[in-house]
């Protein structure tokens, strides 16, 4: 499990910041459950307990910045 500092990806950076409203509207309209909070531990419960271990044990470069 990695620890520290994230390596940014500017590739994942835009591509996140360019999956569009509309895409997710359409998601949450046919695919229950969709973008509801906690359904990843029902869908997959070993990734969520691997992401949010990820998530408390690494921060980003930007997070240095901030304040």
């Amino acid at each position: 499990m990695k620890f520290g500092m994230r390596k940014p990806s500017l590739n994942k950076s835009i591509a996140a910041r360019t999956t569009g409203r509309a895409t997710r509207a359409v998601k949450r309209a046919l695919i229950p459950g969709y973008g509801k909070k906690g359904m990843g531990w029902l869908r997959d419960p070993k990734r969520a307990a691997r992401n949010a271990v990820y998530q408390r044990t690494t921060f980003d470069v930007r997070d240095l910045f901030k304040k």
